[in-house]
């Protein structure tokens, strides 16, 4: 067995495949995955990335496939502020200020806050959420179960997110560690009767706020940073909360 071939058995695994269903489906023949997987074969940079995209595979983890079998990574991974950048970065910079008065995030992959649009510094800043900081050790804090209203439900909702982005991103220890702690809080009632969506109720002091999120990616990425970042933007989901939104985000509130 190759470093090639492990790697390939380990995400058709992940995608939970046969090598008849991965060989259906990229149009081979399932002895020749299964030579692949043995390291009887060698594959091609081609089918290397043939494979890759029937599996859906990061990016970055088909720069570790193509590395494995000794050939050149073919994807960049472009700092966010280099210059290749600047046409992401005014989309971003774009859809966060539009936003506003409402929280807009951009995280990486394993929630580490890229930017903040103006509405979620002064929400989130008495909590010590700042730019370059992970999410992940405020989602998993104590703190959360009196931060918000409804949180056995969120952190149930959040745990299965996280589950989820670790599990397409083929494992990641600190998504799947962050789940793990928030297990002990995860509960729903079951007789409930949900609606549409269900939105975390922060309490600030006397004021209750009612959000609920909406994530969105990058489409037809071609580079390791971008394949890593997803943009959250929240909206309230009552008026009144919509109005304390507003308030805050006003001149005279510094916004």
């Amino acid at each position: 067995m190759t470093p090639y071939s492990s790697l390939l058995k380990e995400w058709r695994k992940h995608r939970r495949m046969s090598q008849l269903d991965l060989a259906t489906e990229a149009d081979v023949s399932a002895r020749h995955i299964s030579f692949l997987e043995t390291g009887r074969s060698r594959p091609s940079p081609d089918m290397i990335l043939h494979l890759s995209d029937v599996m859906d595979v990061p990016v970055d983890a088909r720069n570790q496939m193509l590395q494995a079998e000794g050939f050149a990574a073919r994807f960049a991974k472009t700092p966010f502020d280099d210059a290749a950048m600047a046409p992401i970065r005014d989309a971003v910079e774009w859809t966060l200020k539009r936003h506003d008065p409402y929280p807009g995030i951009v995280l990486d992959r394993v929630w580490r806050i890229v930017r903040l649009n103006k509405a979620a510094e002064l929400l989130f800043a008495p909590l010590g959420i700042e730019t370059g900081q992970s999410l992940l050790a405020l989602v998993t804090s104590p703190v959360m179960a009196e931060l918000v209203e409804n949180w056995p439900e969120v952190a149930h909702h959040t745990m299965l997110r996280l589950r989820s982005e670790s599990a397409n991103a083929g494992g990641l220890p600190e998504l799947d560690a962050a789940a793990k702690a928030l297990a002990p809080y995860a509960s729903i009632h079951r007789d409930m009767v949900p609606g549409p969506t269900v939105p975390a109720i922060y309490r600030f002091g006397e004021q209750r706020v009612s959000m609920f999120g909406t994530v969105a990616q990058f489409s037809t990425v071609t580079d390791v940073t971008l394949d890593d970042l997803k943009i959250e933007l929240f909206f309230p989901s009552d008026e009144a909360s919509a109005s304390f939104l507003r308030e805050t985000s006003s001149p005279r509130h510094g916004g």
